[in-house]
């Protein structure tokens, strides 16, 4: 009777998913208590998915990728892939997926999809493809390249150890690549192929527009490079050895600061005292630049190096930022004029504009729609500008993570994602600790602030992971899973082996759709090792056919982590896995048949 009660359950939530009317998250909540309700599980057993390591691990490399995103690792990977697949967006997702394919065989499917993450959103922003054209291909290869070393899967592991305790064999920690090698391959062949029409067009909310250009569009709203004019300070100059803030042009009617530039014309200065060879940065009338130039002892540039206005005001350093002040704003009524500067200098007013026309007059006296564009350290950005008075145009985080190569805090953002590469690789830690560990250094070297930790962190997907796992602790314990696969391997056990091991790939994968892989493949190992004793043959090959059904979890989102980390930047509905999925799924089929018995003999 259990057993009749949980598969009514998981049917009646697969229903559900598929139908997408309902919340996916309510949907697996619900699940979860309905097993409560109907006396399957204890509270333990269904509270117990919420703090299951799996849950703590998607979630600490999620945090690991919103740190290489903030840090703009995630931009410059994706500006080399841009720059070497030049405009062809299918050779684009072949490169991803070959990337990701190879890294989840070195760090594992979860590292590996939490690495490419970042880099697969830049390349659908900055190139205009759909997310949804690229996601499930790269958790496919991530998925399918799991199987190029032992490592690659949990799976991978439970097959080989269990193998060695039942005495049947030794797998090796590449020989597994005999099947990842042409399971990786034929799912880029078929994404290439049928990619196309089995994919769904559709555009994600969390994917943002492209920021690329964004200093450049706003030096050209603004009409910085309009009379710009570049000064070098002299020695005799009274601005030696005094702050940014001692540049006050109110004397010199027309005349705005744009930037202070190190003698090299690029670099913003950081230190606090101007010093002989820097450069002034101002832009309006001829006769007050010259005035300037005479009064503060300051030299017209005289090389041909043109700085782009755009490259100085948005570096590593320093960005823009464009605010509107709103109606009821406490800065209604404030005189403000361009080069004003906050207290502490980290925030300076460039320009102003009120309904699309430069205000040159000094000061303006701000009204509610007038527009500021505001020029300062990333650090004062997210200070000021967090502030109710100012309505901010474009997020400088999300700016900042597009615009900015290896932005500040990517050498230390490198360095732990590499250590967490070690820590997966060599097994040092389990995988759940070293995520952990990875994240927690993100905070702690600063990449990360404490609020963008907790925005980085998918809390959905966490959710939605946590609240299934007790659909498969009720699939184990009921027995349903079991049963389930003893009825369909005694209905093949007389077509041979080769049917045998089809048919236990085919109900491993199934089970896999409803339960995670780890799960379906703890579960159809023991049945594999009797089956393999009953047709009196080598269990290994049956073995290696569970691990492989078990990794097939190709036709629905929600029973492995890669597939769960896509699915929001994706924008997917639980529907649209299985098109391009079944393809795959029929491939690793045939790899499976065909492979496994000229390499393990029967």
């Amino acid at each position: 009777m259990q057993i009749v009660v949980t598969l009514s359950i998981i049917a009646t939530a697969m229903v559900l998913f598929a139908w997408n009317r309902v919340p996916a998250v309510a949907v697996a909540v619900c699940t979860s208590l309905a097993l409560y309700f109907t006396g399957i599980l204890t509270m333990q057993e269904t509270l117990a998915g919420f703090g299951d390591p799996v849950v703590i691990l998607i979630a600490a490399l999620v945090a690991v990728a919103a740190g290489l995103e903030i840090a703009g690792v995630g931009t410059w990977a994706g500006q080399v892939l841009l720059r070497h697949t030049r405009a062809n967006n299918t050779l684009r997702i072949v490169a991803v997926m070959i990337i990701a394919g190879v890294l989840s065989g070195l760090v594992g499917m979860n590292g590996a999809v939490a690495a490419m993450l970042p880099v697969t959103m830049v390349v659908a922003v900055r190139t205009g493809l759909v997310p949804s054209r690229i996601m499930i291909p790269l958790a496919f290869a991530c998925l399918t390249g799991a199987n190029l070393t032992l490592l690659g899967a949990p799976v991978n592991v439970i097959a080989a150890t269990q193998a060695e305790e039942a005495g049947v064999g030794h797998i090796g920690f590449f020989e597994w690549a005999v099947l990842g090698v042409p399971l990786l391959a034929g799912t880029i062949v078929a994404t290439v192929l049928f990619g196309r029409s089995l994919l769904p067009d559709r555009r994600s909310q969390s994917i943002p527009a492209d920021f690329s250009a964004h200093a450049q569009t706003l030096v050209e709203q603004y009409r910085l490079k309009d009379g710009l004019h570049h000064f070098r300070v002299r020695r005799t100059s009274p601005y030696v050895g005094g702050s940014r803030t001692d540049v006050d042009l109110r004397n010199y009617a027309g005349l705005q600061l744009v930037a202070l530039l190190e003698d090299d014309g690029a670099t913003p200065i950081q230190r606090d005292l101007i010093a002989e060879g820097d450069l002034i940065l101002v832009r309006g009338d001829v006769e007050s630049a010259g005035r300037l130039a005479v009064d503060m002892h300051l030299a017209v540039r005289e090389d041909d190096k043109e700085s782009s206005v755009a490259d100085v005001l948005l570096s590593r350093a320093s960005g823009l930022a464009e605010v509107v002040i709103p109606m009821r704003s406490k800065m209604i009524g404030r005189p403000v004029f361009p080069g004003m500067t906050t207290e502490d200098g980290g925030l300076m007013v460039l320009a102003i504009q009120r309904g699309g026309t430069e205000m040159s007059q000094d000061p303006v006296v701000l009204r509610a729609g007038d527009h500021l564009l505001l020029q300062g350290t990333w650090k004062a950005l997210d200070q000021y500008l967090s502030d109710p008075k100012v309505l901010v145009v474009d997020s400088p985080e999300v700016v900042k993570k597009q615009a900015l190569a290896l932005g500040p805090g990517a050498q230390a953002a490198i360095a732990i994602l590499l250590l967490l590469v070690v820590l997966l690789a060599l097994d040092i830690v389990p995988a759940p600790i070293a995520a952990v560990i990875c994240a927690t250094l993100m905070l702690v070297t600063g990449v990360l602030t404490l609020p963008q930790f907790y925005r980085g962190i998918d809390w959905n997907t966490c959710i939605l992971v946590g609240a299934m796992i007790p659909a498969a602790t009720a699939m184990t314990k009921t027995g349903a899973a079991l049963l389930i696969g003893d009825y369909v391997v005694n209905a093949l056990g007389e077509a041979g082996p080769r049917a045998v091991l089809a048919g236990i790939f085919i109900i491993t994968a199934a089970l896999s759709q409803l339960i995670s892989n780890t799960s379906a493949a703890l579960v159809m190992m023991p049945v594999g090792i009797a089956t393999a004793s009953e047709l009196e043959v080598s269990a290994l090959p049956l073995m290696l056919g569970v691990a492989m059904g078990a990794s097939a979890s190709f036709l629905t989102p929600f029973t492995n982590g890669v597939t769960l980390m896509v699915y929001g930047p994706g924008g997917y509905r639980f529907g649209d896995f299985w098109r391009l999925g079944l393809v795959v799924t029929i491939w690793a089929l045939i790899v499976t048949v065909i492979v496994i018995p000229l390499y393990w003999k029967f």
